[in-house]
């Protein structure tokens, strides 16, 4: 084989040779390749692969140059950004069939569309995630029988699962049918105004930095919850910053959307060959015809589609309610994974629906709530 591959080589000189004679024959030089010195003819070196045109050009011409590839109907970008969000499956089926020359790799899409995303999601101000805290007054009665009740705004309240003593005293007697929240043994059902702090978690809402509750009040739950992280008979670090936080969630409910853009690209670094080992266990036995790499193109191109969605999301967000959007957004990616499984694996319409909720459940309950989790709670001690 080296020595077909060396007679090959020297043919290829010999070639390149006599088309450089010809050349001179009729009066054109050719110039030599600045890689192998070999005479440079066409586009390319014939012998090494260096280009003719080393892209030494003006910055008008550059800047040109890229508006006129973005621009054309025809470019890679438009060709690749068509086949994403109008044909789904298209993309890793392109790279599983070698057709790989009119659209964007894979992984250099995916780099692009996500710091697109997080560059959009900044300069909208639309926060990915927030919790808003606020203040919930409220007093606790008790009549004869034990029942405890919660007066709120001049409406009452029964409180499942609690009962009071004659002093007033709360215990709980059923704690699955506890509709206080979280179980508290303080309680005193004594008609005594309470303030508690409430979190709820947003997604897609515009971030306002206005105080929620009140310093005192916020101050008063912290003291309820009971953070103790203590190392030595000392305040942790961890529970400083964790406290610090919190405080900051208090004016600044998006607080945690700067730590996150940090977590959430190297969670996903883990998500996407998960999700790729997870598609190559429901598909074993196409083993023969899909290579875990094509698997793994496939998990990149859904990945990338999430992230445009959540472009879309983020624009609609301005217009429409937080929620609404979110939902939206979950339906979208749910049917565009559909129809990608079935126009990349080439299963039946109910094959396709079963792996699709298969794989769709155990992604979310053991692979993306649990990673959505660990990015809160690391941006919390590590914001």
């Amino acid at each position: 084989m080296e020595e077909l591959g060396a007679l090959l080589e020297t043919g290829g000189v010999a070639a390149v040779e006599l088309a450089a004679s010809a050349m001179a024959e009729r009066g054109e030089t050719p110039r030599p390749c600045p890689s192998c010195g070999k005479p440079l003819i066409g586009p390319f070196c014939a012998i090494c692969g260096q280009p003719r045109d080393t892209h030494r050009r003006s910055l008008g011409k550059l800047i040109h140059d890229f508006v006129k590839d973005i621009v054309s109907f025809d470019s890679r970008i438009l060709r690749t950004g068509r086949a994403l969000l109008f044909k789904p499956g298209e993309l890793p089926a392109a790279f599983r069939d070698g057709r790989t020359q009119p659209y964007v790799p894979a992984v250099r899409l995916y780099l692009f569309v996500t710091l697109l995303f997080f560059l959009f999601l900044s300069a909208t101000g639309i926060g990915l995630i927030q919790i808003n805290m606020k203040a919930d007054i409220y007093r606790l009665t008790h009549d004869a029988a034990g029942n405890v009740y919660k007066d709120r705004n001049g409406k009452q309240e029964l409180l499942k699962g609690l009962k009071s003593d004659a002093a007033g005293k709360v215990s709980v007697v059923d704690p699955e049918a506890d509709d206080f929240g979280s179980i508290r043994t303080d309680l005193v059902a004594d008609g005594r105004q309470k303030t508690d702090v409430i979190d709820t978690l947003s997604f897609f809402q515009r971030r306002e930095k206005v105080a929620q509750v009140s310093p005192e009040v916020l101050d008063e739950a912290l003291k309820d919850t009971k953070i103790d992280i203590t190392i030595n008979g000392k305040k942790s670090e961890v529970q400083n910053t964790i406290t610090t936080t919190i405080k900051k969630l208090r004016t600044d409910p998006g607080a945690l959307n700067e730590p996150m853009t940090v977590w959430i690209p190297r969670i996903l670094f883990v998500l996407l060959p998960l999700f790729a080992i997870l598609l190559a266990l429901f598909y074993r036995r196409q083993r023969k015809d899909f290579l875990f790499v094509d698997h793994l193109v496939f998990s990149l191109t859904l990945h990338t589609f999430a992230f445009v969605a959540m472009i879309g999301a983020v624009m609609l967000a301005q217009v429409l309610s937080g929620q609404g959007v979110a939902k939206l957004f979950v339906l979208v990616v749910a049917v565009y994974f559909f129809l990608s499984l079935k126009a990349f694996y080439r299963q039946g319409w109910f094959k396709t629906g079963i792996k699709f909720v298969s794989i769709s459940l155990i992604y979310f309950l053991f692979f993306l709530l649990p990673a959505l989790v660990f990015a809160i709670v690391a941006s919390v001690i590590w914001a």
